[in-house]
């Protein structure tokens, strides 16, 4: 099972402990914390079977005539998934960090606990006042008690939700991008785990291509999404 931790981080969330064989994040959103530096992480728990699905999974299982005949799972074991991971894209695409991208996520990671307390806290409070707003129709925000995943959270996530919520305003898409185009302290684009709050409208921006698209992934022009920090 892979996960990805990226709205949660290792903070709130620890994957590997609840089940899972690898996790990923992007290491651009929270860890880094301040929108700078482009980069990602994938952490492997080791304990996947792949030898046992040697028809499955060719490329760890087979020899690569391209390193000499090795055979990841024969040669390295339990870390046969992560050491092809790093060797095959360093050396077909150059796939590394750069020194100065290293130390920015390695100084947004000393701060992680405490801009995930405060993100987290700051989310709550904005998610509880849409939620007793007249103009707003619907709040998707795990940390709230009537969201039904809020048991989940709680359990999964140690009492918290991160910083991610969504909403639906009265009036449909009209009133939406009126309500849109007036937002001032929080900016309009989409990104998460930045410096700054950011607010988008899913419909014509991740979920733009046809109508189809739009009502399978449940979005509609009068939902909004916000990633709230911890200012």
């Amino acid at each position: 099972m892979i996960v990805d931790n990226t709205t949660a981080t290792p903070f709130l969330c620890r994957p590997i402990e609840h089940g899972a064989d690898i996790v990923v994040h992007s290491a651009t959103k929270y860890i880094g914390g301040h929108g700078t530096t482009v980069g990602g992480v994938i952490v492997d728990s080791g304990t996947f079977p792949w030898a046992e699905h040697a028809n499955r999974f060719p490329l760890l299982n087979e020899p690569d005539v391209s390193y000499h005949g090795v055979s990841y799972t024969r040669d390295v074991g339990d870390a046969a998934f992560i050491a092809r991971a790093r060797v095959v894209p360093l050396r077909n695409m150059g796939a590394a960090l750069s020194a100065q991208a290293a130390w920015n996520l390695l100084q947004g990671l000393e701060t992680l606990s405490l801009r995930i307390e405060r993100i987290c806290a700051n989310a709550l409070a904005v998610a509880k006042h849409l939620e007793n707003h007249p103009l707003v129709t619907w709040v998707h925000y795990a940390g709230l008690e009537s969201h039904p995943d809020h048991a989940l959270a709680q359990h999964y996530m140690q009492g918290h939700a991160s910083g991610i919520l969504s909403f639906g305003i009265e009036g449909g898409q009209a009133a939406g991008e009126r309500f849109y185009d007036a937002l001032a302290l929080i900016l309009r684009l989409v990104n998460i785990g930045d410096a700054k709050s950011c607010s988008s409208i899913p419909a014509s921006t991740t979920q733009p291509s046809t109508e189809r698209r739009r009502t399978k992934s449940g979005w509609r022009y009068a939902g909004y999404g916000a990633s709230v920090d911890r200012h």
